[in-house]
């Protein structure tokens, strides 16, 4: 049986999440996994912070603060936020924890024992003056391929281009600010990514991965590894990470990009320990030939976990590599990337504060870049929610329900339901169903959302062209057969928007009396045959209507618009 391993990019426990953030991966996998789930598949989402490495080493210095006190702050902030915007996880752990450590070593003992990690000397900078190792961004100086003043010695944020630290012009000490530094020599353990390229390319060349995954990440990555793959350092000369597992290795740590992307495993290791149903994380999970392995991450994680992730995986023989990598692009601000030390950022908990998860999920949605960059703007988002959310499911429900509860006492009867999956409404209602799962079956977010809104469109068309506020005067059983149409409508569209906006889709079903697990799978696939058991009694409104979807304000979206364009 088919089993589904989602992750998501493991956030690095180093500051706050941003829009771009969560449209880039985190949405997307939740939304895929929540779809899966409801078509009655198994699956598992699978994700943690991100916690070692010379960034957080610097910013917990700045703050003063102990490194397992600074990164526990920052994975307690994210588990905050991804809970507000209805981003759910079957597992969300920790890399600073002691059970990622013993996952960890246990990799790299089997690869050193293949062969596949070896020691190699290379030139490093250090500082005279606190007299500590310079690896990475513990250094910062003009970028020798553009010229920027700031570039960091892993790589410039301002040409993208990957840094030789050693080869940075008026290198600066990022610990104590001196400019005193020196070269020196360094022994460093090496991932012998070269060693296995062939294995490699005779996994990557199969053609169901050139099929399926996105044009946009497999003509780079074949490109990327083609003629061959390079030995990265996997060590650092640093006093947080994870011990180097070696005789005489004192002062040297497993460097964080080596160790992240094991913390997808020993999480799911964590998730089996919890709820032994699920089994053994890899026998049935991680080495299952029966499991699809798909990665959501943002397009600058496409090397780790469509290269180095899968060759350590491969070469080590511990697990499979991944089914899909549906890497997507940028979310921008207005037209350029977010930067808080600019100012050029919205503070994701003030948003959620002042619109709320429906609203704030529904733009985001649409603005997943699965092709190409997205920018997010405050006019757009009231062009999202209120002319389309709000207008076209919102105003139906309410229209609908409230004409119910005051013109027919809450209540319309069995006969009035019987005719619709027979009618045109519902027999094209269905086949629109099971489009719908097909385009998200094949992780099209945006195309298979704005086909679910084509569905709202048809029954708002549906509910306007019937007008039961003017049958009503005239003929009351035509006026019920349209409301009862209408009312299947809303209740198969409250089932299919649950893996999109799960606090509306819970909302409006709560209108209803409650499905059962069944119900909703067949419903989600649009098998509406199981319709008419459920009406078979009529229908019953459970509770007053309430707003569905409030609108946003736009006079304050609008001054909001007009002081980000002014950053």
């Amino acid at each position: 049986m088919t089993k589904y391993l989602i992750t998501s990019a493991l956030p690095y426990a180093n500051g706050p999440l941003h829009f771009g953030h969560l449209a880039g991966a985190y949405l997307p996998a939740d939304i895929y996994t929540r779809h899966l789930k409801l078509k009655g598949e198994t699956a598992i989402h699978i994700s943690g912070s991100d916690e070692h490495g010379v960034a957080i080493m610097l910013n917990a210095q700045k703050a003063k603060s102990p490194y397992k006190e600074y990164v526990d702050g920052w994975h307690k902030d994210h588990k905050e936020i991804f809970s507000r915007y209805e981003i759910e996880f079957d597992f969300f752990g920790q890399t600073s924890e002691p059970y990622h450590a013993v996952e960890t070593v246990k990799w790299f003992k089997v690869l050193h024992e293949k062969g596949y990690i070896e020691p190699k000397d290379n030139q490093q900078l250090q500082c005279n003056s606190c007299h500590n190792h310079l690896p990475d961004r513990f250094v910062e100086g003009v970028c020798y391929h553009c010229g920027y003043d700031k570039a960091r010695g892993d790589e410039c944020p301002n040409c993208g281009n990957l840094i030789d630290s050693v080869k940075l012009k008026n290198p600066v000490c990022q610990i104590c600010k001196s400019t005193d530094i020196k070269e020196v020599t360094v022994t460093q353990q090496y991932l012998m990514l070269s060693k296995y390229h062939k294995e490699y390319r005779k996994w990557f060349e199969n053609p169901r991965l050139r099929e399926t995954w996105r044009n946009t990440v497999y003509p780079y990555v074949d490109s990327m590894t083609k003629e061959s793959l390079h030995e990265r350092a996997i060590t650092r000369d640093v006093d947080w990470g994870i011990d180097l597992p070696l005789p005489n290795s004192a002062g040297k740590k497993l460097y964080v990009w080596f160790d992240a992307p094991i913390g997808y495993v020993s999480n799911t290791k964590e998730l089996c320990k919890a709820r032994p149903e699920l089994g053994d994380y890899l026998k049935d999970w991680w080495k299952n030939d029966d499991t699809k392995i798909i990665h959501f991450i943002g397009k600058d994680n496409i090397i780790f976990h469509t290269i180095i992730f899968p060759v350590m995986g491969m070469s080590s023989g511990i697990i499979n590599p991944p089914t899909d990598v549906p890497a997507n692009q940028y979310v921008n601000l207005n037209g350029k990337q977010f930067s808080k030390s600019q100012g050029h950022y919205v503070d994701s908990r003030e948003a959620i504060d002042d619109f709320g998860a429906t609203a704030l999920r529904y733009y985001l949605i649409n603005l997943i870049p699965e092709s190409m960059d997205s920018s997010f703007t405050w006019d757009g988002m009231v062009a999202k929610v209120n002319n389309e959310l709000a207008n076209n499911i919102g105003n139906l429900v309410s229209r609908c329900l409230k004409f119910i509860e005051k013109n027919y006492q809450g209540e319309l009867a069995a006969k009035y339901f019987a005719s619709f999956l027979d009618s045109a409404q519902g027999k094209k209602c269905a086949a629109d169903l099971k489009e719908h799962q097909n385009i998200l079956d094949h992780i099209q977010i945006r195309k298979s959302i704005e086909h679910l809104m084509k569905i709202g469109f048809d029954a708002n068309t549906y509910f306007t062209e019937r007008a039961p506020w003017a049958q009503f005067k005239t003929d009351t059983e035509a006026a019920a057969e349209t409301l009862a149409y209408a009312s299947a409508y809303i209740l198969i569209l409250g089932v299919a928007f649950a893996p999109y906006l799960p606090g509306m889709s819970e909302k409006l079903l709560s209108h209803f009396p409650a499905l059962t697990s069944a119900q909703k799978s067949h419903i989600y696939g649009g098998d509406l045959i199981v319709l008419n058991d459920y009406f078979k009694n009529g229908l019953k409104l459970q509770k007053p209507v309430e707003m569905l979807v409030p609108k946003l304000d736009e006079k304050k979206l609008a001054e909001l618009q007009k002081a980000l364009e002014a950053k």
